[in-house]
């Protein structure tokens, strides 16, 4: 795959042909609302499909309800022992390195300020964070898994927000292109995926070459099952890197509604942890997850605790050293990690189910175990010289 300029233009005039052509019959014959009754049931593969279901969802659920046909499915049972192993890193780098890349994207930030209410934070955090726990269970494509209805819903809701956004005239299709066009999307794809990866690296987790190979590919069946198309999507890492770089460069930036939306991040996770004290730990993680730069243009407060978290490499070093050598430590770590997952995610989503649906308008509040040793380390891919 060549990445260029004018590759990359033409990603910004295309959605999801699909998703956007059922959408716009839900609407048009006013089915929404029933559409999103009648799915609250079904929220696991091979559940029977509701009677009433209007007939044009029902065409899409079948026709998006089975994983594309070149997965490789060794390779997705290594990408979820590769989770299993780093979950607590990955939800780091999700939470405070992932997101932040979305919000020093002002166009990605104007969308995100446009369809989620500033004031529920959480309700996208936990949306991410239950979608990548669906992803990574072991009968995530299987019958009684959640991740196929799951990305079902979610490649509609983007067609929803493309929908109203361009219908209600509140979106510069000419300056900004389609709304989550194909650039954004497979951008996303990189923030969760590449990005993630690049955080673990920089937080000094020993993770092999297969490993963080094996975490990208799942990346890359998620973006199948969300519409992204597959002739413009990196297949390899040294790809992504191109990919990521390139987008980066031509869109990333400061904005009020990127600050604003870090600022209600950092906000939550305070919340989240215990007492006050550890509170500035939040911003510190930002800032040496993304750097310096995109930290001030997203307003991130600098705190005696930068310095403190460049440590953080070392200690989990010790712990990586402690698990390797003691099958009841990597045991209790592992066990740690699970808990601290679940914890983070059952207070993002206070105990509920977050569910996927489509939005009838836009509201008048919202704004704009691994086998691998651990002494094996990836390096990423070099940062791409541009012409």
């Amino acid at each position: 795959m060549n990445c260029t300029e004018a590759s990359m233009n033409a990603l910004r005039t295309a959605g999801d042909e699909l998703a956007d052509a059922t959408v716009a019959e839900l609407f048009a014959r006013g089915e929404v609302g029933t559409f999103n009754t009648l799915m609250r049931y079904v929220s696991t593969t091979g559940a029977p499909l509701p009677d009433g279901l209007p007939a044009v969802a029902r065409e899409y659920l079948h026709a998006t309800s089975v994983p594309p046909a070149w997965v490789d499915w060794d390779e997705m049972e290594k990408a979820r022992l590769f989770f299993i192993d780093n979950n607590v890193h990955i939800s780091t780098a999700l939470s405070f390195a992932a997101m932040p890349a979305c919000y020093v994207v002002p166009h990605v930030a104007k969308l995100l300020s446009a369809t989620h209410g500033l004031k529920y934070p959480s309700k996208r955090m936990a949306e991410t964070g239950q979608f990548t726990v669906y992803l990574m269970q072991p009968d995530a494509f299987e019958a009684g898994g959640r991740f196929i209805p799951a990305a079902q819903k979610v490649r509609l809701l983007h067609a929803s927000i493309r929908h109203h956004l361009i219908r209600e005239n509140r979106w510069d299709v000419d300056a900004l292109g389609t709304p989550i066009c194909q650039e954004d999307l497979i951008g996303g794809q990189m923030f969760f995926s590449m990005l993630v990866l690049d955080s673990l690296h920089r937080l000094g987790i020993h993770m092999s070459t297969e490993g963080a190979e094996a975490y990208y590919y799942a990346w890359r069946v998620v973006g199948a099952m969300l519409g992204v198309d597959q002739d413009a999507v990196p297949t390899s890492l040294d790809e992504a890197r191109a990919f990521l770089d390139r987008y980066m460069l031509r869109h990333m930036g400061p904005s009020d509604e990127g600050a604003e939306l870090t600022r209600q991040l950092v906000d939550l996770y305070e919340e989240i942890v215990p007492g006050t004290f550890f509170d500035p730990i939040v911003s510190a993680l930002i800032r040496h997850l993304v750097g310096d730069i995109c930290a001030d243009w997203l307003q991130v407060s600098r705190t005696p605790w930068d310095t403190v978290v460049k440590a953080v490499p070392h200690l989990l070093g010790v712990l990586e050293t402690i698990e390797d050598r003691s099958p009841f430590g990597a045991w209790a770590l592992d066990r740690i990690g699970h808990l601290t997952a679940v914890f983070e995610l059952s207070s993002l989503t206070r105990g509920r189910v977050m569910h996927y649906a489509i939005p009838e308008k836009l509201k008048k509040d919202y704004g704009i175990p691994n086998a691998v040793p651990r002494t094996h380390r990836w390096t990423p891919p070099a940062a791409t010289v541009l012409p």
